[in-house]
């Protein structure tokens, strides 16, 4: 979703703001601006389409100011163009703001702003915004933090803002509700952002700003306020992210590079938790509520997209080990129903970014009727981690690519392990099974980097597919969210048409669907289901649909019935859909970038959707 970069201090700002919107491109956007107070003005400089478009017309520029704001816009209200690309500047053009989030009753507001004689040139909320801040400004006579903060009394919605203003060349302000938004402290010095990733190649200190938090930055000094006007202490966190983690390091495409960083990362889920040779696994993050889990009548799991999918593996992995009745909820349609909740409910939240504004609603409906939530989620200090009574983090690394693939490993190992946790402590697992699990968990890392072995073939494959307009994925059991997700990850990032479907049900419908020019893709890996998966190959084949398996390795069967096969190593059932997963991932990017698409940014889409 959108994304904010803002400085103030003794640096050239221009260059500051410009990296950290390019920092910032990942989450998905199509237009982007600047602005700055220079030569007694707040200079805006604002284009459709990406920063480099901003930066060649601006190349020719020379900036000198020590204070600016800078934004990728990802469209709610108003259509990409020039005029809707943040910042906005108030009638006056004494203020200028840049905004995350929508004001849901900003044309109550501007009909009467108009009223009052003001005017607008763009579409949008976040003019709206600006001018009613400061009409609030002028007729009270108030500083522009407490302008602020009265008006953020009366708007309805969700915000990151920072705000500039000429009256104070010298302040940055700043707010947030159901939107993230960073602190960064330098010597002197303030850097603002949707996340940590402009930040870390200036500071290591930061600040993660709480909802209905506002701060002042002025010379050398900030000062947090709750919306009460009442200072808090804040607490400063030290980053431990390396400023290589967010760089290509080589590889074409960030999505190229996660790929392949899955056996480092999903490594890194598992460090300090599992010891395989001792036969321990240990999860901190959860240890208050261990024995709620392990008592718990019900868990709803709820997420939206890919990490959707991963609770869809999830239910199969509590209900085998742990025997407790899953469901699996998009965060999307839960907060909207008026679900059955019991109080000790367990409900868990799985988020990459963590602020996912579907997933955030729908925890706190389910706190409200008494549920216990544990969050998983990558990013450290994000509102999910905060609002949770307790869960777990990835340790996956930064994920720059908007299609997300090692975060999802990462959410199945990380759930895995809580499950056999659970399973342990509840004893619903046999100490020797334990035993064997923790182990399989173990060579994962090594098992997915055979799998990635297999990018080659993989290319060659997609090659002959890359013009293809529909594909069909089938799955059965712990394969079928693979399915699905596979599905997914190729209609995200190269716009080909794609369905998951469990294998059995294909003959409830998609059937008509097969014919010569239907590639279809089964994930046929040796386990209970094989017999079944089996037949459904003979199946497409006899309606002359092409089949591409992924397979066992050694598998002597599928290779003579398939098109096409991919071979990935054994490893228990449960555990499957960590390495099934790794030949779908490598597919959609090879026909992705065969078709010349963009890759890491897919259009329309965002990083985190931190909107409605």
């Amino acid at each position: 979703m959108c994304g904010i970069v803002g400085y103030l201090g003794n640096k050239n700002a221009f260059p500051i703001l410009l990296n950290g919107l390019k920092r910032l491109e990942y989450r998905g956007y199509d237009s982007t601006g600047i602005a700055l107070i220079e030569n007694g003005k707040i200079d805006v400089h604002k284009k459709e389409g990406k920063v480099r478009e901003l930066e060649q017309i601006t190349e020719n520029q020379s900036f000198k100011s020590t204070i600016g704001i800078g934004h990728t816009r990802w469209a709610t209200h108003g259509e990409p163009n020039d005029v809707n690309a943040h910042p906005h500047v108030s009638n006056s053009g004494n203020l200028a703001i840049i905004h995350n989030g929508i004001i849901e009753n900003y044309g109550s507001l501007k009909k009467d702003l108009i009223q009052r004689g003001y005017t607008f040139e763009s579409d949008t909320d976040t003019e709206v915004f600006v001018n009613f801040i400061e009409d609030i400004k002028k007729s009270e006579n108030l500083s522009l933090e407490d302008a602020l903060r009265i008006a953020l009394t009366k708007v309805i919605g969700a915000y990151a803002i920072a705000i500039i203003s000429m009256d104070t060349p010298n302040k940055l302000v700043a707010a947030r509700k159901g939107s993230p938004l960073v602190l960064g402290l330098g010597k002197d010095e303030f850097y603002l952002a949707s996340d940590a990733t402009p930040i870390i190649e200036h500071t290591n200190e930061v600040i993660y700003l709480k909802d209905e938090e506002i701060v002042v930055m002025e010379n050398g000094e900030y000062h947090i306020k709750d919306s009460r006007d009442i200072p808090q202490t804040p607490y400063i966190q030290t980053l431990e992210l390396e400023l290589e983690a967010i760089e290509k390091g080589g590889h074409d495409h960030f999505m190229h590079k996660e790929i392949f960083e899955q056996p480092i990362s999903i490594a890194d889920c598992m460090r300090g938790r599992l010891n395989a040779e001792k036969g321990e696994l240990t999860l901190g993050g959860i240890r208050n509520y261990a024995k709620a889990l392990q008592n718990a009548e019900r868990i709803v799991i709820i997420a939206c997209g890919t990490s959707w999918h991963a609770g869809l593996v999830a239910e199969y992995i509590f209900e085998d080990l742990c025997r407790i009745p899953v469901e699996v909820e998009y965060a999307s349609e839960f907060r909207y129903r008026n679900p059955v909740i019991n109080e000790g409910d367990i409900v868990i939240a799985i988020s990459q970014s963590g602020e996912t504004a579907d997933t955030l609603a729908a925890i706190e409906l389910a706190k409200s009727k008494g549920a216990i939530v544990l969050g998983v989620v990558n990013t450290v200090g994000s509102s999910i981690s905060r609002v949770s009574h307790e869960g777990a983090y990835l340790h996956a690394g930064p994920e720059i690519g908007v299609a997300s693939t090692k975060a999802f490993t990462a959410q199945l190992t990380v759930l895995f392990m809580i499950a056999l946790k659970a399973a342990k402590n509840k004893g619903t697992i046999a100490e020797n099974r334990f035993q064997q699990l923790l182990r399989e968990l173990s060579l994962i890392p090594s098992k997915v980097e055979k799998a990635l072995q297999s990018n080659d073939k993989i290319e060659e494959i997609s090659d002959m597919f890359k013009n293809a307009s529909n594909f069909l994925y089938l799955g059965r059991g712990y394969n079928f969210p693979v399915a699905l997700e596979g599905a997914l990850k190729l209609k995200e990032i190269s716009y080909i048409h794609a369905e998951g479907y469990p294998a059995a049900e294909m003959k409830h419908g998609p059937i008509a669907l097969i014919d010569e020019n239907m590639p279809v893709v089964v994930i046929a890996t040796r386990d209970s289901s094989y017999d079944k998966i089996v037949s459904n190959i003979q199946e497409v084949k006899a309606r002359k649909g092409v089949v591409i398996a992924v397979v066992t390795e050694g598998d002597s069967l599928i290779p003579g019935m398939a098109d096409f096969t991919i071979e990935v190593p054994s490893t228990h059932e449960s555990l499957m859909p960590l390495v099934s997963v790794i030949p779908l991932q490598l597919l959609s990017y090879h026909i992705a970038v065969m078709r010349g698409a963009n890759v890491d940014q897919p259009r329309n889409l965002a990083k985190s959707v931190t909107v409605e």
